[in-house]
């Protein structure tokens, strides 16, 4: 995460950058006293988080955000304020936050908790699963392409198993029902092994005799990332999971209910 702060103040900017780390201890945290100066390196660089005062010498900052948003409206400002008075200006603005001074760790993390646009977290991981919504299939930023539809499904229900090993009748089941389709399961699990081989990252699932799993500490994946309590897995869930695939309800209820509680 790149996080952007702005306060014309000296002493504030200090506290803002010292409460924005240790908020978000593995972001990289860049500070500028001049609006001006923020505005260069926001123009050059990619920016995920933007921390604004509002009332500073020559500019203001709600016009400083709109300059902002116009050129990425993805953008999540968060205002860092000593005045009340330009809360509804500020979210009119669709602004992500709003911070009333003293600025402290936990007002920081609590809105980096909840961002108007998630950032996606940078991941080591070659392989990334997107399962909110349609389940889709990334490999270094790009869609993976199997031969037959199916293999792609098969590979959605050995995700939604978590790691946990799925034998060649379970697989069916899920796919074809009451069908058994031994010939063609044996296609799409050559199609899913081949292609894996093929873009080097064939250790992303693990075969057994008769069995299949996801590796889950090989890719990265939104549904795992959900039940590992990360914030920005939860905020991306908006009701939807696999939603092309029947046999992701039962799992998509589950996530419904246990989203209510958190």
């Amino acid at each position: 995460m790149i996080i952007l702060a702005v306060d014309d103040e000296k002493l504030a900017l200090e506290g803002l950058l010292k409460s924005i780390r240790e908020a978000e201890p593995g972001a990289e945290v860049v500070g500028f006293r001049k609006p001006s100066e923020a505005m260069e390196y926001f123009k050059e660089h990619t920016c995920d988080v933007v921390f604004l005062d509002i009332q500073m010498r020559g500019v203001n900052g709600v016009n400083l955000a709109k300059e902002m948003k116009l050129l990425r409206p993805e953008v999540n400002v968060i205002f860092a304020t000593g005045y009340l008075d330009y809360m509804g200006e500020a979210f009119s603005l669709h602004a992500s936050g709003y911070i009333v001074k003293p600025i402290t760790t936990p007002k920081v993390r609590a809105e980096l908790d909840d961002l108007r646009h998630p950032v996606q977290e940078a991941s080591p991981c070659r392989v990334t699963i997107y399962t909110f919504g349609n389940f889709e299939v990334m490999l270094d930023g790009k869609p993976v392409v199997f031969k037959y539809e199916r293999t792609k499904e098969m590979l959605a229900y050995l995700v939604d198993r978590h790691g946990a090993f799925c034998s060649n009748g379970e697989i069916m089941t899920a796919l074809w029902e009451d069908e058994r389709r031994t010939s063609y399961l044996g296609n799409l699990k050559k199609d899913l092994l081949d292609t894996l081989r093929e873009h080097n990252c064939a250790d992303v699932v693990e075969t057994g005799w008769n069995k299949l799993r996801v590796v889950p500490e090989k890719v990265s994946c939104d549904y795992y990332d959900w039940y590992e309590g990360k914030p920005n897995a939860i905020n991306r869930y908006m009701g939807e999971y696999m939603a092309q695939y029947s046999w992701a309800e039962m799992t998509n209820a589950k996530l419904f209910g246990e989203q209510k509680n958190v």
